[in-house]
């Protein structure tokens, strides 16, 4: 794997972790009962965006050392994938 493909994936992860991360425990104003007059009552109160960014990149290296080394040691190929998806690829001949 490239540099910058390694880097690319764990961005991809990074941010779909992230938007999963997001909603754990989210204080919206009306949990607190203090709705500000002119927004939502799921507007959130309380975010700690900072301590979410460092979970979520916690589990995103965790996932991204994971796919990587599948990736590198070649347990999964493309042509595997596409062998059990779309059977496009012609068989690698074998050594």
């Amino acid at each position: 794997m490239d540099p910058v493909s390694g880097l690319v994936l764990f961005a991809v992860i990074w941010f779909m972790t992230f938007l999963c991360v997001i909603p754990f425990r989210l204080e919206t104003q009306g949990d607190r009962g203090e709705v500000v007059q002119g927004t939502h009552s799921s507007s959130p109160e309380v975010h700690n965006l900072r301590r979410k960014a460092l979970i979520t990149t916690a589990i995103a290296a965790l996932i991204w050392a994971i796919a990587a080394w599948v990736i590198l040691s070649g347990i999964v190929t493309v042509r595997d994938l596409d062998g059990w998806m779309f059977n496009r690829m012609t068989p690698r001949p074998e050594l």
